[in-house]
């Protein structure tokens, strides 16, 4: 079965329903596109959880050297990882129980996509929590209706 990338229901139930975002490659480098996506995060009322072999403390939230090393469930584990390295955080993912794994803009590595759906893993890569809030409509609350 050939499975969208980007999946609707799939973005939808991420953005939506799911709280805990683990951030792979998230330091305290305010520069850095991983540092700005996990402020974005946390506006849209998520827990972010910086995953850096550091293990820093980023945006007010401690950070883990590992997925392994997280002591409670992370719904999202959004990877900021060059497509050669991203798979085996896909693998760690899985591992942990995440309830799903969010490549970013760019990274793309279609067995680890495989694999994880195989595992029961929902997956998108390929895009941005950004991006895909940007595509929808503005809530009618938020146009002062």
């Amino acid at each position: 079965m050939t499975r969208s990338w980007q999946d609707p229901e799939t973005v939808e139930t991420m953005l939506d329903d799911y709280k805990t975002w683990a951030v792979v490659g998230l330091s305290g480098k305010n520069d850095r596109t991983a540092y700005s996506i996990a402020e974005l995060l946390q506006r849209r009322g998520k827990r972010i959880v910086p995953i850096h072999p550091d293990a820093p403390v980023v945006l007010g939230e401690q950070g883990y050297a590992t997925l392994a090393d997280v002591p409670f469930p992370i719904d999202v584990v959004d990877v900021f990882r060059r497509s050669e390295f991203a798979g085996e955080f896909a693998d760690q993912a899985v591992a942990v129980g995440a309830r799903s794994v969010w490549f970013q803009l760019g990274v793309i590595d279609v067995a680890a996509f495989e694999r994880t759906w195989a595992a029961g893993v929902p997956m998108v890569m390929d895009t941005c929590p950004a991006i895909e809030w940007r595509r929808r409509p503005v809530p009618r609350e938020e146009q002062g209706a």
